[in-house]
């Protein structure tokens, strides 16, 4: 199993799944930062990588990747773009190397490689992109405005989406599936559930699916 983006707010719950899974027998981890060694299962291998320059991956049949970013956070549109569209095909590609037949990946909900919208534009390419490389199953989750902990990533807390949670709570009944904020552990038990599926061909799950499969 090899999985990129697991220190992130997605990644982090992939990563819990699939230590709790009795099935998982090792889990390579991808990181650009060092992680601690001590107490770590003993199932789990951290790999700490360049992006840009990626060795050659142990052999695995499955990856799982939920590199991503923020515009705001990585300073600018060509380094938002070098994280959600070339680290995760740098990944992609790597991973068909090293053998992987099924690819689950975290994109966004709006992603559309003709989207007049820088940052749906970047996710809708990246998966045009993953949608061509060779795997059995791809499985693109989508999930709307992401809930979870950052505090414990030592993320800042994003004012924006503060504010859009705040109106949320209280509209719950009145936003579309679709569209309300969805908790990353069930962006990511929805991935791993449509990929336990092995459905062949490119699979797109959006929040709402992701929702019902997640619960």
């Amino acid at each position: 199993m090899l999985l990129a983006g697991a220190t992130g707010l997605v990644g982090r719950e992939l990563l819990s799944l699939l230590l709790a899974d009795p099935a998982t027998a090792v889990v390579h981890a991808l990181t650009r930062r060092p992680q601690p060694l001590s107490a770590q299962p003993r199932q789990l291998h951290w790999h700490e990588v360049d992006f840009s320059a990626l060795p050659a991956l142990p052999v695995a049949h499955l990856a799982l990747c939920a590199l991503g970013t923020t515009i705001a956070r990585a300073g600018s549109q060509a380094a938002f773009r070098a994280v959600d569209h070339d680290a995760v095909l740098a990944f992609a590609h790597a991973a068909r190397r090293a053998g992987a037949t099924r690819f689950g990946v975290v994109s966004a909900l709006g992603a559309n490689p003709a989207s007049a919208t820088f940052y749906n534009r970047v996710k809708g390419e990246m998966e045009a992109a993953v949608a061509t490389l060779g795997f059995d199953s791809v499985v693109i989750a989508r999930p709307s405005l992401l809930v979870g902990d950052r505090a414990a990533l030592g993320q800042p807390r994003r004012r924006g989406e503060q504010i859009v949670l705040r109106l949320a709570v209280p509209l719950r009944g009145l936003i579309p599936a679709t569209w309300r904020p969805i908790d990353a552990a069930t962006v990511a038990r929805g991935l791993c559930r449509a990929m336990a599926q092995q459905r062949p061909g490119v699979q797109f799950i959006e929040s709402r699916a992701l929702l019902r499969l997640g619960k």
